[in-house]
């Protein structure tokens, strides 16, 4: 047989993925008047920053073959239990919620995943979860999908001062337990300084509470 592609992958896909089209880069290289995308780039890029060597990059694989190599990766992770500790802890997510909610394919299958919320599915889901949390505590509001307990902890924080100060309070301190996460109380200290706001740390059961009321007597009492 003369004929060695048949040697080559059958499953290749670099076509979706690795950039324009003979016919787009033809089109691109008309509207600037150029000829080839050798002259593009000597056009574009500064002689003295060229790299004139050829780059070492190796034939492409299949699809089937790059799947195999990723779970032959994939499969030599190993799965410890986590002793970071100080909050930082295994939970148990009760099966109703998970399959419900995280593993429900209803959420996210019929949107485009064009934003950082991944899809409007997500957002959807984030709702239902507010809505849940509103109707558990009482409260009249809820918030959720912010990056990390640090960020929710200075978004809690920015909130309560806002608030404090449209009500005519002038608030500037913060009592946060020290048995937080460094990394939490770090985040808290960055984002108080710029509101002029003061943290302080200590055992929450030694806190002076002038206001009973708002926590039931279960910091002060």
């Amino acid at each position: 047989m003369t004929n060695q592609n048949w040697r080559q992958p059958t499953d290749d896909f670099s076509h979706r993925h690795l950039g324009p089209t003979r016919a787009d880069i033809q089109e691109m290289l008309a509207t600037l008047g150029l000829l080839s995308l050798n002259a593009l780039t000597d056009t574009a890029i500064p002689p003295d920053i060229r790299f004139r060597r050829t780059l070492d990059v190796p034939a492409s694989d299949g699809e089937q073959a790059v799947l195999a190599r990723l779970k032959d990766i994939a499969s030599q992770n190993k799965v410890y239990r986590s002793l970071i500790g100080m909050g930082y802890y295994d939970c148990v997510t009760p099966g109703v919620i998970q399959r419900n909610i995280l593993e429900n394919p209803a959420w996210y299958t019929q949107y485009t995943p064009y934003q950082a919320e991944i899809s409007q599915g997500r957002l959807e889901a984030l709702v239902n979860f507010q809505t849940m949390v509103a109707d558990l505590t009482g409260l009249p509001l809820a918030n959720a999908s912010l990056l990390d307990e640090a960020t929710a902890a200075a978004e809690a924080m920015a909130m309560c001062y806002t608030i404090a100060r449209h009500a005519g309070e002038e608030r500037k301190e913060f009592f946060v337990s020290r048995d937080c996460h460094p990394q939490t109380l770090a985040v808290l200290q960055t984002r108080a300084e710029p509101l002029g706001l003061v943290i302080k740390t200590g055992v929450a059961s030694s806190v002076d509470c002038s206001h009973p009321q708002l926590c039931g007597g279960r910091l002060c009492g």
